[in-house]
């Protein structure tokens, strides 16, 4: 690991000053994967600046929208424990806890979690020359090599990588708002333009400004996210990244689906939000044959690679079980 500065922020405002003059500054919070990818070579900024004393480690009501609030600061453990997320919106709860281990999750954050970056094989290893999120211009190595657990959906010929979180799969499907600060004052950015596809500037993840801080993540009231589920695949029981997971809300009226929400991992470049799939759900019958056309449908348009064809069938799979599970729910 390369050396750098270290200090310790005040108040949002010192932290963003900080880093709004020096381009090769950095925040830090929980470091969980900051600090992986300085130890590999990948990220090296010359200088990171703490924010944990920051006062954004609260989870609060919004009783003028009914919603939640989320500080960036809440860490994933206590996010995923916390009575308001459990009771209304279980699905993120679930998600929380299946990704990470405990130790990682009592130190990861929820700003964190949103800027996670991929797992892919080639971004992690600097020997490893293609890798145009890494070395723009480069190449995609994963492109022809070995691309297990890379994209299906959304992909380009830059880059295939998938985002790795679990907590953003099921932001998506709550419609979640991050709120940011930055030296030109604040903004509400919707958490499906949060991040981003790879397009031809895959070294780009999210649409946040280099010098702005994440504050808070809202979520909308929702009645119905109580009925909701997280399925996530993977190789291991724990501590591994999803190869497919998918986030499920339904709203059900007398067998009928009034109206669907879901979002897939491991699939693309970003949480998917499952918008074909949710389209053809909403009027049907809460039923298998309902979910197999949606998942269908939703897969119409994925490519697969040469190690990762069975994502396809798995994503539909995955689809129709955790729509199945909110279905029976009571």
């Amino acid at each position: 690991m390369r050396p750098f500065e270290y200090s310790r922020a005040a108040d949002w405002q010192s932290a963003i000053n900080r880093v709004a003059t020096d381009p090769q500054a950095k925040f830090v919070g929980g470091g969980t994967n900051l600090i992986d990818l300085m130890k590999m070579g990948v990220e090296t900024p010359d200088s990171l600046v703490d924010i944990n004393r920051l006062p954004l480690a609260q989870v609060e009501e919004l009783p003028d929208k009914g919603g939640i609030r989320i500080g960036a600061l809440v860490r994933n453990s206590d996010l995923a424990e916390h009575p308001l997320i459990t009771a209304r919106y279980p699905v993120l709860s679930q998600a929380l806890l299946s990704g990470a281990s405990p130790q990682l999750r009592n130190l990861a954050t929820t700003g964190g979690n949103l800027l996670q970056r991929t797992r892919c094989f080639y971004f992690y290893d600097p020997a490893f020359p293609m890798c145009n999120k890494r070395k723009p211009g480069s190449g995609c190595g994963a492109l022809e090599g070995y691309n297990r657990i890379h994209a299906i959906l959304g992909q380009s010929d830059q880059c295939i990588a998938t985002h790795p979180s679990d907590m953003c799969v099921a932001l998506a499907t709550l419609d979640a708002v991050v709120h940011v600060q930055g030296p030109g004052g604040e903004r509400a950015i919707p958490i499906g333009d949060f991040h981003r596809l790879p397009g031809t500037t895959p070294n780009v993840d999210t649409n946040l400004q280099p010098n702005e801080l994440i504050t808070s993540v809202d979520l909308p009231n929702i009645p119905f996210a109580t009925r909701s589920h997280y399925l996530k695949v993977r190789d291991r029981a724990t501590y591994a990244f999803a190869l497919v997971s998918v986030a499920a809300i339904l709203e059900l009226e007398d067998g009928m689906i009034k109206s669907a929400r879901v979002a897939l991992g491991g699939v693309a470049h970003k949480p998917w939000r499952a918008t074909k799939a949710e389209q053809m759900l909403t009027g049907k019958t809460a039923e298998v044959s309902a979910f197999a056309a949606a998942a269908s449908a939703e897969l119409a348009s994925a490519k697969s690679y040469r190690y990762n064809t069975f994502k396809i069938e798995l994503a539909k799979r995955a689809i129709v079980q955790a729509l199945t599970t909110v279905a029976a729910m009571t």
